[in-house]
């Protein structure tokens, strides 16, 4: 600063002995002067005014460059003009090295670089964007001066021109002292923002830049979100989700505000939010049914890549509308030609998410097995396990999509990757591999081998990590099934799914030593001895609540095929979901809640064989 200031008085001392504007340009390192409204001028100001008229209005290049060699004009007359012969090179593709060189552009240059201090604060924010255009660089001293001109006028701009400069220079990428400044400025001056639009333009285009600036930035909005039009709401949702801030309270006022809204909303607006709060995993009911409501009519103008991305948003919210996803069905029939293998991939593995089956299942299923017919190898690997996975979630595989990712090469591809996307890879072969085990008769092999179907469960995960229902499964246990020699806990199977509890009880409905009887469902059983007559086998299986439906309580496709593996395994399921089991405040209620559900486990199965044996 000390050196700014020694620069300042020099240049005030010394300014009656400088040369005028016919000098050549020079760099201006000195503070700026009040330069927003018009003062004294040796020009009147009706010609002043007929000149920025012309300006404004000539239509090539050759004209505003012939003004300013006619007339010697001011600093601020020479800015707008250096700006709008920059929207005209830009609209009209014009050589801007050809212009660059021209005497009369460098007259220009030279008139506002001996006089910049009295440019306005528009015709200098303009300049700013206008000389990068001309093909100026943006570290030559042209740009430098006017850059250091605005440093200057930071702290005197009016907050709108604040608003203007970040959202401009965000815009161009640029980089340098100045950004950082005016970001500073900004959070220093947050409080004065009144309008809807300027916290909408700030979050959304310089907001990931300054995260302090954007937690303040939300506080604004949250104040202000009465106030926000559909589009704003659109905006600053997309904002928060690009940023991955998920700002509970904003989202509810979001929502709120958006429920309030009578008219119908634009598409955009419906295909934006829903991406937003599915990046944001933001569920909230009513709005999530009125955007799906509203989408439906408009699903047939959509672009195929528009019908993925809100099926994956859906998918991820785990909300099913079934007249919307039949429609989306319909959609894939009737343009099954327009879709890519891909985005046909992405939609079934988005419907085996949500296990949801379309009313014209035959014709649906029938195009997709025809559409990948031949097409696996075109695939990525970890497409092609999801796509055959979802297959077998929806109870749709064939033969030869199970040999396709059950032989030993597809394996092989697999092989020495270790990222997350992988190990899921891994776990839904395993569960293809039980879904032809288990559920297809004829399928005769391949199938995985026996080293690979083990050691994929929790059961060594870190109990502080469990959640609340598994804890309070554990502590009840032990009272509902019997000690550690009746009950084997946290069981990973062979088909891919762990099991909380495992019970072998025999004919009279009491308790075995578990581990005394062979488990094929293990990938290394503890005992030799087969199960006596009569006796079952009982898994107790836990149900969180990112398993089911958001809409209810309808498991997912997940959950769905979880407990189709493991009956036909053999086993009777003593299931707990989450809304039921956490509603018991006393570990006594929780025991005899367990005992009962086991009870009823096998009321069920007797009441099978019964009708069974009635029927035969």
């Amino acid at each position: 600063m000390a050196a700014h200031l020694v620069r300042r008085c020099c240049r005030r001392l010394l300014l009656p002995a400088l040369p005028g504007p016919g000098a050549g340009p020079a760099l201006r390192t000195g503070p700026a002067r009040a330069a927003e409204e018009p003062r004294a001028r040796a020009r009147p100001e009706g010609e002043e005014q007929q000149l920025r008229e012309l300006i404004r209005a000539a239509g090539s290049a050759q004209e505003l460059l012939q003004l300013g060699r006619g007339a010697a004009l001011s600093s601020n007359l020479a800015a707008l003009a250096l700006a709008r012969l920059a929207r005209l090179s830009t609209e009209q593709r014009l050589d801007t090295e050809s212009l660059r060189g021209d005497p009369r552009f460098q007259q220009l240059l030279g008139t506002l670089d001996a006089q910049i201090s009295q440019v306005w604060n528009s015709s200098l924010l303009q300049l700013l964007r206008a000389l990068p255009a001309l093909g100026l660089a943006r570290g030559g001293r042209q740009v430098r001066s006017v850059e250091q001109e605005v440093l200057w006028r930071l702290r005197r701009l009016p907050l709108r021109r604040l608003v203007q400069l970040a959202e401009q220079l965000a815009g161009q990428g640029a980089a340098g002292p100045l950004l950082p400044e005016v970001l500073r400025k900004l959070e220093l001056r947050w409080t004065e923002l009144e309008g809807a639009r300027a916290v909408v333009t700030l979050m959304a285009k310089v907001g990931h830049l300054s995260p302090a600036l954007m937690e303040r930035l939300e506080d604004k909005a949250l104040e202000l979100a009465e106030q926000f039009d559909p589009d704003e709401l659109r905006r600053v949702a997309l904002a928060l989700a690009l940023q991955q801030r998920r700002c509970v309270p904003l989202l509810r006022a979001l929502s709120y505000h958006l429920l309030q809204k009578p008219a119908e909303l634009p598409l955009p607006v419906l295909t934006d939010l829903l991406f937003a709060f599915s990046k944001l995993s933001f569920q909230q009911p009513q709005v999530l049914h009125r955007l799906a409501l509203e989408l439906q009519p408009h699903l047939g103008s959509l672009s195929p890549a528009q019908v993925l991305r809100c099926a994956r948003s859906f998918g991820s919210l785990r909300w099913l509308s079934r007249p919307l996803a039949e429609a989306m069905a319909q959609y894939c029939l009737d343009n099954s030609q327009s879709l890519t293998i891909a985005q046909l991939c992405g939609i079934l593995v988005s419907f085996a998410r949500l296990n949801f089956q379309p009313s014209s299942s035959e014709e649906f299923f029938s195009m997709i097995h025809e559409r990948l017919q031949g097409q696996e190898q075109q695939l990525d690997v970890h497409l092609l396990a999801d796509v055959v996975w979802s297959l077998c979630v929806l109870q749709q595989p064939r033969a030869a999509h199970l040999c396709q990712v059950l032989c030993p090469e597809f394996q092989a591809r697999l092989r020495g990757d270790s990222s997350p996307r992988a190990q899921s890879s891994w776990l839904k072969l395993l569960h293809i591999n039980a879904t032809a085990r288990l559920e297809v008769p004829g399928y005769e092999g391949p199938f995985l081998p026996p080293e690979l179907l083990g050691g994929h469960g929790d059961k060594d995960r870190d109990r502080d990590k469990a959640t609340p229902l598994q804890r309070w499964l554990r502590e009840a246990l032990p009272g509902a099934l019997g000690g550690p020699d009746l009950v084997r806990c946290n069981v990973s199977t062979v088909y891919g799914w762990d099991i909380d509890a495992e019970a072998v009880l025999d004919s009279d409905n009491k308790p075995l030593p578990v581990r005394d009887y062979s488990a094929p469902h293990l990938s290394h059983s503890e005992g030799t001895k087969p199960l006596p007559p009569g006796a079952r086998r009982v898994a107790v299986l836990r149900w969180e609540l990112p398993q089911f439906s958001s809409r209810g309580r309808e498991l997912l496709g997940w959950g769905s095929m979880a407990r189709r593996h493991l009956r036909a395994a053999g086993f009777l399921l003593a299931e707990v979901p989450h809304y039921e089991f956490l509603e018991l405040k006393l570990e006594r209620q929780r025991v005899a809640y367990l005992k009962d559900k086991v009870a009823k486990a096998l009321a069920s199965d007797t009441a099978g064989d019964t009708a069974g044996d009635t029927a035969t």
